[in-house]
């Protein structure tokens, strides 16, 4: 695990004080300098060099009528990836971020691509098992399958360090994740599903009341199994995509590169990563509160405040994108700004 540069980050406050401004007047983009100067070990860091990753995978508890959508959207969104066609593909070229996607377990199959993907995509086949298990009569995978998506994350993240990438944002694609997410967000928080569960894709409100008795009924059967560890409700009642999210945040952290958390799913991932080691935790940053019931619960736990707040609720990392122009303007303004002696204003 890499440890955090205290000097590094009085160095970067001791300079806030010298800019050309009254202190404080940048609120949370002077505290976000800072936060990445200890974590990138540089008083004032250059131009983030960001990747998106998005894990693919179905579900088996979309057959309890959860979703808005049929399971084989997850599929045809990950065409649409390769395809270039998605709101992340437009935000990762907008901001010149590489965008990578990678199949641990879409259940429907589809056609691989043959020709040159989209610029700036990168695409892997990796599936664990097609799509998880109906988590309210069964575990959603194995142990097993569970520890080899988590290997898939880890494996990613540390690819991204090869690529001199230093700032990591994790998607997902799953139809049904969100009834995953959220009673994963209920077994490691005690939290009743009534308070976590959300309207996911859109559906109404009698529908929502149904996923959250399948969320309960599902928290039952997983306690009864014997799940007591943050990897057994995983297994229990995760999915792949999100086992393999939480490998991708823990790596992530081992090898000291800060993380943005997406939504509600990518939240319900990176809290298992910090139950099972607390330090991960250093390592994150909230882009966004989501529309998604449970999510600002989920944040609190993890102890992170969101950026901003734009409504969202689609996943694919769209949000987590959406921060990387504030988060190059934060370090530039660090970087860039004049301080009191070099514009000779006066400063008291």
């Amino acid at each position: 695990m890499h440890f955090l540069d205290l000097k590094s980050a009085d160095a970067a406050r001791a300079r806030q004080s010298q800019l050309t401004k009254p202190a404080g007047s940048l609120g949370r983009l002077e505290e976000l300098a800072i936060w990445f100067a200890e974590r990138l070990g540089n008083s004032t860091p250059g131009r983030l060099k960001p990747a998106i990753v998005i894990f693919a995978a179905d579900h088996g508890v979309a057959a309890e009528g959860v979703s808005a959508y049929p399971p084989s959207v997850t599929s045809q969104m990950v065409l649409n990836f390769i395809a270039g066609g998605a709101a992340i593909n437009v935000i990762a070229r907008e901001h010149q971020a590489g965008l990578v996607v990678i199949d641990v377990g879409v259940a429907t199959p589809y056609p691989l691509p043959s020709g040159e993907l989209s610029p700036g995509m990168r695409y892997f086949r990796l599936p664990v098992r097609a799509g998880s298990g109906n988590l309210r009569i069964e575990a959603a995978m194995s142990s097993e399958d569970c520890s080899k998506a988590w290997q898939i994350g880890v494996q990613v993240a540390r690819q991204a360090q090869e690529r001199s990438k230093n700032l990591l944002i994790g998607g997902e694609m799953g139809i049904g994740n969100t009834t995953a997410a959220a009673a994963l967000i209920c077994a490691l928080t005690d939290t009743d599903p009534a308070d976590i569960v959300g309207s996911g894709t859109g559906i109404d409100a009698a529908a929502r009341e149904h996923k959250i008795a399948v969320v309960r009924e599902a928290l039952a059967r997983a306690r009864a199994a014997g799940a007591t560890t943050p990897q057994d409700w995983l297994a229990q009642v995760g999915g792949l995509e999100i086992a393999a999210l939480a490998g991708f945040y823990t790596e992530a952290a081992a090898l000291g590169i800060p993380v943005v958390l997406d939504g509600f799913i990518s939240t319900a991932a990176a809290l298992v990563a910090v139950r099972c080691d607390s330090s991960v935790g250093d390592w994150l940053l909230a882009s966004h509160a989501s529309q998604e019931l449970g999510h600002r619960r989920a944040l609190a736990e993890l102890g992170l405040t969101p950026l901003f707040d734009l409504g969202l609720r689609l996943g694919e990392g769209s949000g987590a994108a959406l921060a990387i122009p504030l988060l190059q303007t934060a370090l530039a303004l660090h970087r860039d700004m004049a301080t009191f002696a070099q514009a000779g204003v006066d400063h008291i």
